[in-house]
């Protein structure tokens, strides 16, 4: 067994990004939706509807609907004689920290001009492990069916240039389109008036629609009605299953260290086995060998300066080495 020290250029960082499919089905776009009548009848079906990618027994959670309003309509009150107090203030106040991380900031679609500050909202919550590190932008390809016709949605990631935050997460606005662009370049995917159709936030794998423009331009309305609670989650569910086509993807940064072990012509040529040395005298037991070594080196070991051993890199076949021959080997380090 030989050492040698590494010196600072042998080390090099790498940094890739890895894109893989979302949903459990194993394709980039779910087109069947399920919903269970247990979880929509049971306590947390007052907050949210969740999103099946099968009716069978084996069923998984795709991702989560909620009907979030700031003055608690579109759900039953907690107490009848507590006003506004009801399970979708809760989500709005839930979503308001979590993203504007202010109780009292606003919601607000667009950008510009064409923005509308609103007091409710849907929301797409991804089920957390359906992805790996975020959403990948660009891959969000979403269609909403309603009774005023059907409408494809996806973030304008590939239409700006610099990353925008709401609070400290990385957002971008939902728009008409495909693919990370509008699909029209006359209103930019907007709706005037309306603003965007909703919020991105891929990092906390988290979709806002807005109500207003989604209402204008397909006619799915909500109702801030207090006497139907769950309506409007199912309102966006249906409209989902019959847009019968969601589309999205996963995002995971790798971060890579490389280490280039080098060889030189003189380094690494004698062995400590058994074979090659007289474990009692320590002499090479060839003659032949003293001059004209020739070893294979199999395994690279790294260490740190206790002498402990930290990480084993296997070559995939032995390497010969000698006075005559250099290696260079690239070791790859994921985490």
């Amino acid at each position: 067994m030989s050492f040698k020290s590494f010196d600072p250029q042998d080390f090099v960082v790498s940094s890739d990004s890895i894109t893989s499919t979302l949903w459990s089905t194993g394709t980039p776009t779910l087109t069947q939706f399920f919903t269970s009548s247990v979880q929509a009848a049971g306590s947390s079906g007052n907050y949210y509807l969740s999103v099946y990618n099968t009716s069978s027994a084996n069923q998984v959670v795709q991702f989560d609907i909620v009907y979030a309003d700031l003055l608690g309509s579109g759900s039953e009150l907690y107490n009848n004689i507590v006003p506004n107090n009801s399970y979708t203030k809760t989500m709005y106040g839930q979503y308001r920290s979590l993203i504007l991380e202010d109780e009292n900031a606003s919601f607000t679609f667009g950008v510009d001009n064409n923005t509308l500050t609103s007091d409710h909202f849907w929301v797409l919550s991804i089920d957390r492990a359906r992805y790996k590190q975020a959403l990948f932008p660009g891959s969000l390809n979403l269609t909403l069916s309603g009774s005023g016709g059907t409408l494809q949605l996806t973030d304008n990631s590939n239409d700006v240039l610099v990353n925008k935050f709401l609070g400290s997460s990385r957002v971008y606005q939902l728009i008409s389109g495909s693919n990370g662009t509008a699909g029209s370049l006359a209103n930019n995917g907007y709706v005037a008036g309306s603003g965007s159709y909703g919020l991105v936030f891929p990092d906390l794998g988290t979709i806002l629609l807005n109500p207003y423009a989604i209402s204008q331009s397909i006619q799915v309305a909500v109702s801030r009605s207090n006497n139907a609670p769950g309506e409007n989650n199912e309102t966006l569910y249906t409209a989902i299953s019959k847009g019968a086509s969601f589309g999205l993807n996963s995002q995971e940064t790798i971060t890579s260290d490389y280490v280039f072990v080098r060889a030189r012509n003189s380094e690494f040529n004698y062995s400590e086995n058994p074979s090659f040395i007289s474990g009692s005298t320590g002499e090479v037991i060839y003659d032949d060998f003293i001059n004209q070594p020739q070893v294979y080196i199999t395994t690279i070991g790294m260490y740190n300066n206790s002498n402990e051993l930290l990480a084993v890199a296997k070559l995939s076949r032995p390497l010969l080495k000698d006075f005559t021959k250099e290696a260079l080997v690239r070791v790859k380090l994921d985490f």
